[in-house]
This record gives C-alpha cells, structure tokens and sequence, in this order.
C-alpha cells in the first residue's frame, strides 16, 4: 500500500542533507563545546556555525540566537520570562498551547491576561490588540502562522501596536518559519520562538531571538551556556541538525519550492472541496503554503482520521498536542464553529517533498472514506452545521 503523511504540522522527517550534518557530531566529534580541547572546540565549531545560520535566517545579531529545546520552551521563556505579578500580558484565544498555558500559569499567579479572539476566518485584528493595551501591558504575544489552519497573523502590524504601548512583543513563529519570507526586524518582535522539527530537521531543539537588551528570565538556569540565557550542555548534533534545516528551508524560499508546494495544496484543497458538505476553515484568510483546514458534514473527524490512515493517508484533526482529546479545537471553536463542526474538521498538511502523485493518491481515498463513513452515520447523530 502507497503511504502519503500529510500531517507536517505535527512534525517532519529529517532530509538527507540535515542527517548528514548531523551525523559527525553523534559519532567522532562527540565533544562538549564547552570544553577546550580538541573534541570540544570541533563541537564548539558547529555550534558558532549554526549560530551563524540562524542569525541569517532571523535577520539578527549572531549575539541575539539562543538555542533551546524546541518551541514549547521558547513560548514558555517568552511569558514566565517577563511577565510577572501586576503585568498585563495580551495573547489571542487561538494560540498553541504552550502560550495558552503558560498566559494561565502567570495569571494564577498574579498577572492580569486579555484573550484576544479572532475573525471567522481565523484573522487577529490588530484593532482588537490596541483596544486591550492596558498601562501596565507587558508583553503580547502572538503566532506567526497558527498550527490547525495555517492562517498567517498580521505580526508586522501587531508589532506596531506593541511599539506605540511600550510593550514587548513575542512571536511563536513555529509554524511560519521556513514557509514564509522572515524578518525579525521587520516583525517588529523582541522574542521569536521556532522549532527544528517543523521544518525537516531534528526533534528535541530549536532557537529563540531575543533582541539585545531584553530584560529576560532564564527559564533554566545552572551555567554559562548560551551566554547565561539558558543553561544547560549543547545539544551539538541537535543544534547542528537545526542550522542544516534552516539553511534548506532558506533555499526552499528562493528557488520555487514554497510556491510548488503552495499550488499542491491548492489541487488538494480542490478536489476535497468536491465532496458534498464541505468548506475550508479559514477560507479567505493568507495562510501558509503547505496547510489546509477542511471540515466534513456528516463525518466525525476522528473516524475519519482513522479511515484513512487505513487507507495509506496520514493526517489530523488538529494540533498533534492534543491527540486522543475528545475535546474540539479550541482555534476552530474561537473562530465561531460549533462543536460538531470543529469535531469534523480535518488538517492536512504537506512535507516539503510532496508531490504531485501524493496528491493524487489522496484524492482517490479520500471522497470514499467519506462516502463510507456517511453511509454508517444514524441520521440522528450525524454530524451537521
């Protein structure tokens, strides 16, 4: 049976290219970078050049590159590092739950937290940020690309609001990053979280900007690593791994890759769309190349989740952090679905290496699964909206 994995928004597969960076520094060149010997300084070596990578990719000073565990510990700095007892902290009710868990945590804690929710189709009104400024906001802190429908949030906008107030502003850009033109300076952040294995390269590390001169808390503490900002022994191969991916993703951005993969999800998106009873969530909206949220009368997600991994096809009924919940997406209930439209919404999401025929072998399973599925469905409990 032919595989098609259509769930990169969980997670990617490492390309050759990213293995074989990394691979030295999992055998012979095993040394610690802080140490100065031989082994040590070819580690250290790596790690600077990656460094290096990143500070292209961000835009940034080679200074302001912090690596760390992926996206989750970048969104959690970026809040428990700045927000304390009687600040204001602004974040929208459609963010990863990293952010969203975090924003709570700081509100038990004594802070004060506004939940910003979206348009319909999934859009953040910069309007809606400027109106929740408060004298003591502290930090907003907003998604570049939001990870169940791919919709591309006005960062660069919000970023102006969040200059006017004073505030800092943080971007969770783990989604976005290596799908979209990126610019931290131009984002107008003093924080940007991303993720290695979002973008074809190892799980377990990813990088955080922060901008020179931000007043920010370690969240792990214990060395002088990565200039005091975050403790801990280097993940070398990890850190490695992460700059091999980040420069493919960069060419991927330059050569027609984004574009190619853009016009398969749109094929995609297509042919599902002629199913009977079918809509995408966030239609209308910029949404990143590779992501489509599609939603099926009649079906429940889940089982048709399950259909298809059957029948060769791997996708997903929303953020892989909450697979097994029965709970429906809070992003699509916050852009205004019921429960029994969110409940029958389906992400699919393509690699970077997709194809034509990848589609095409989707297309054919698709419309008969759902067929299938409608055809159990008791009348009283199908789904419908």
């Amino acid at each position: 049976m032919r595989r098609v994995y259509c769930d990169a928004n969980a997670t990617t597969p490492l390309l050759p290219e990213v293995m074989e960076a990394m691979r030295p520094y999992l055998m012979e060149d095993f040394g610690n970078a802080s140490s100065i010997h031989l082994q040590g300084q070819r580690a250290r070596k790596a790690v600077d050049g990656a460094r290096e990578t990143l500070a292209t990719f961000f835009h940034c000073r080679e200074a302001e590159v912090v690596f760390n565990s992926g996206g989750t510990e970048g969104d959690n700095t970026a809040i428990f590092g700045l927000v304390r007892a009687g600040d204001h902290l602004i974040t929208t009710s459609i963010e990863h739950s990293a952010v969203l868990r975090a924003a709570e945590r700081v509100a038990e804690r004594g802070a004060e937290v506004t939940f910003v929710a979206p348009r319909a189709n999934g859009l953040i009104d910069p309007e809606e940020i400027r109106r929740a400024v408060r004298p003591t906001t502290r930090l907003i802190s907003v998604m570049l690309a939001n990870n169940e429908t791919g919709v591309l949030e006005p960062v660069e906008e919000i970023g102006k609001v969040a200059a006017e107030a004073g505030a800092f502003f943080h971007i969770d850009a783990v989604q976005g990053a290596g799908k979209v033109e990126f610019d931290v300076r131009r984002f107008g952040c003093h924080l940007c979280s991303i993720s290695a294995h979002k973008m074809h390269g190892p799980k377990g590390v990813g990088a955080m900007y922060v901008r020179r001169g931000t007043p920010l808390e370690p969240l792990i503490v214990g060395g002088s690593h990565e200039r005091r900002q975050r403790a801990g022994t280097e993940n070398v191969p990890g850190i490695a791994g992460l700059g091999k991916a980040v420069e493919l993703a960069m060419e991927s951005l330059a050569d027609g890759t984004i574009a190619r993969i853009a016009a398969l999800r749109d094929r995609l998106e297509a042919g599902v769309m002629r199913i009977a009873g079918t809509g995408v969530n966030g239609a209308g909206a910029p949404r990143v190349a590779n992501t489509t949220n599609i939603r099926f009368e009649q079906v429940e997600g889940e089982a048709l989740v399950i259909a298809l991994d059957l029948k060769g096809v791997a996708v997903s009924g929303g953020s892989a952090c909450h697979s097994g919940s029965t709970e429906p997406s809070h992003v699509l209930m916050a852009m205004g679905l019921d429960k029994n439209a969110a409940r029958a919404s389906l992400r699919f999401s393509l690699l970077r290496t997709a194809t034509g025929e990848d589609v095409e072998a989707v297309l054919r399973v698709v419309p008969q699964a759902v067929e299938h599925l409608r055809a159990l469905a008791p009348v009283e409990t199908a789904t419908s909206f």
